[in-house]
């Protein structure tokens, strides 16, 4: 990890199908961010091991949202928030839920950022950018992992900003238009 929580490794539960943001992926994505999320309201919406979202919160993100279904998993990334963030002081909310079903009820959220890594396996991907994408204040960006470079609806009203491609993962860097 970057930012404040510089070298903190998170531990990664043994479940089938969890499946970390390589080390190299998350460098490059916030390395295209930018170091100081100062500000910044982010939503990790398939939070898995929370690698993402604690990234954010360590590059200073004003709120991190982690929504996790698997309440184990919860459990975990909150040991690792009160591990990591002695003083109680980092703005970050994890909750146990389906991704897809919490942003269709979060109609009046908005996020600068909105992390997407759903499972490979449940082929959730559009329907998990179709459910971002309204939360996304203007210009906001949506990040996607998948097993393919794959293009967002175009009344989605999303731009490629930038993409790569790391062994099977393709990731690419979505912004809203206006």
């Amino acid at each position: 990890m970057g930012g404040v929580w510089k070298r903190s490794k998170l531990p990664v539960a043994d479940r089938p199908g969890l499946r970390p943001t390589p080390d190299r992926v998350r460098e490059t994505l916030f390395n295209w961010l930018g170091q100081d999320l100062n500000g910044w309201r982010v939503l990790d919406a398939f939070a898995g091991s929370g690698a993402l979202g604690f990234e954010a919160a360590s590059r200073g993100a004003s709120h991190v949202t982690l929504l996790e279904k698997d309440a184990s998993l919860a459990t975990q990334l909150r040991a690792n928030l009160k591990r990591l963030d002695k003083d109680g002081t980092v703005p970050m909310r994890i909750e146990v839920a389906d991704a897809l079903a919490w942003m269709g009820r979060a109609a009046s959220a908005s996020f600068d950022l909105v992390l997407l890594d759903p499972p490979f396996a449940q082929d959730l991907f559009q329907r998990a950018l179709r459910a971002a994408a309204p939360l996304l204040v203007p210009q906001g960006l949506i990040y996607l992992e998948a097993p393919e470079a794959l293009e967002p609806p175009p009344e989605l009203g999303l731009s490629l900003w930038r993409e790569g491609r790391a062994g099977a993962v393709h990731y690419r860097l979505f912004q809203r238009n206006g």
